[in-house]
């Protein structure tokens, strides 16, 4: 099962060995409140404590950092790829390659959030390496809910329309919930509070 940790505001050392504890395979860092310096100084300190991590050494064990819509800070930190959005005005995976390429980088690991069926057939047709598609279940802030989930359903026909593609289910997830995602379809999970 694939697990990816979002990073909801700044960062501090002990995530990492709670991303380390739950095996995380990707750290999705996002906070559309920095600027590109405060970006670079967060991604560079989460990378550094992840390459301590216990079994650091052993190839492919570490957890892989995507920036969040930013393929500039992703390139200058030594990022292994960007997430995106499914928003029109977000770059494109083409951009983003064109982008690491350009910098003389390997090629990049690409998330890309959707909601929509429609979102996940653009998204298999970039060819993008993770789909996040939510949210599943309702969304609550402070109590509050702020999103009803699409349910199981549709992430059953979201995993069929993502093909080879390895879809994680995002939003509202909690432990009791994953082997229901992963029945569905869903080859992990993503989230915030999951992972916090």
């Amino acid at each position: 099962m694939l697990r990816c940790a979002i990073t909801e505001r700044g960062y501090l050392s002990t995530d990492a060995s709670r991303w380390a504890e739950e095996d995380v395979d990707f750290v999705q860092f996002r906070d559309r409140t920095l600027d590109a310096a405060r970006l670079m100084y967060f991604a560079k300190s989460i990378l550094e404590d992840i390459a301590e991590f216990p079994g650091a050494a052993i190839a492919g064990t570490r957890p892989r950092l995507l920036i969040n819509g930013r393929a500039d800070v992703a390139v200058a930190a030594g990022a292994a790829g960007v997430h995106l959005t499914a928003h029109p005005d977000e770059l494109t995976p083409t951009q983003v390659r064109r982008i690491f390429e350009i910098a003389g980088k390997p090629a990049p690991l690409i998330s890309i959030s959707c909601h929509t069926l429609e979102e996940v057939h653009r998204a298999r047709a970039a060819a993008v390496d993770l789909i996040l598609f939510g949210p599943i279940f309702e969304k609550r802030v402070e109590s509050e809910q702020v999103a009803a989930g699409v349910g199981l359903q549709t992430l059953h026909e979201a995993c069929a329309a993502a093909g080879e593609v390895p879809v994680l289910a995002l939003g509202g997830v909690t432990r009791e919930l994953i082997d229901d995602c992963l029945s569905a379809g869903a080859k992990g999970v993503a989230g915030i509070r999951l992972f916090s």
